[in-house]
């Protein structure tokens, strides 16, 4: 469970007139079919407690050598208390720059993590509950910079979920530049032509899912 800081983290990261030109893109996207896009954006998808303990006792113990070498006094009985000392510190100083933990994670960890946050959130949003199962959520999370897009049962049987990777790669390369709006933008906007495809809008279609992003 993130915390209020990290909630107000993701809800500052887009601006308020970001967040109405990715409102505004939503409300075109689903114009033309009755897919119902929603997305997302998260501080987090995980705390990666283990990340922080490991990463902690490495870098202490790799400072504790250091400064034992640089006073020319190592001995074991010297050692072990300094690594003790500077644990909590260093442990610290890996919740206040939180990317520097991902490094201990293992990418596996990482990409894992998101992907069950955003299954998770398909599922709280209610994504699944559509008339024709046709939800699809483009989740992003921040400190990872990773994106997932997941399609309800309607949608995977006729859109396999690894067409949508081309999609993915494009939003994660904006996050990593500076350009997730934009990048944001045009990745909903060909999600509605996909869907817009297989998906034709019907007269009684309605809006059934928030066109506002979602923030958690």
């Amino acid at each position: 469970m993130m915390d209020l800081s990290q909630v107000q983290l993701a809800e500052e990261f887009f601006s308020s007139e970001e967040k109405e030109r990715i409102r505004e893109a939503v409300v075109r996207a689903e114009k033309g079919s009755s897919g119902e896009i929603a997305t997302m954006v998260v501080w987090a998808s995980d705390r990666y407690r283990e990340a922080e303990a490991l990463g902690a006792l490495l870098l202490a113990a790799l400072v504790a050598v250091v400064v034992a070498v640089a006073f020319r006094h190592v001995t074991i009985w010297s050692y072990i208390p300094l690594v003790c000392l500077l644990f909590y510190p260093v442990l610290l100083l890996l919740r206040r720059f939180p990317r520097l933990k991902l490094s201990f994670a293992g990418a596996n960890r990482v990409a894992e993590a998101v992907r069950e946050r955003a299954l998770v959130a398909f599922y709280q949003q209610g994504l699944y509950r559509t008339k024709e199962e046709t939800g699809i959520l483009v989740f992003i999370s921040l400190l990872e910079r990773k994106v997932w897009i997941l399609g309800d049962r309607g949608i995977n049987r006729k859109i396999p979920p690894g067409q949508w990777q081309s999609l993915v790669d494009e939003l994660t390369r904006g996050l990593r530049e500076g350009t997730a709006a934009d990048s944001l933008c045009r990745v909903i906007s060909r999600c509605g032509d996909e869907l817009a495809r297989h998906f034709p809008r019907q007269s009684d279609d309605l809006n059934e899912l928030p066109d506002e992003i979602i923030v958690s």
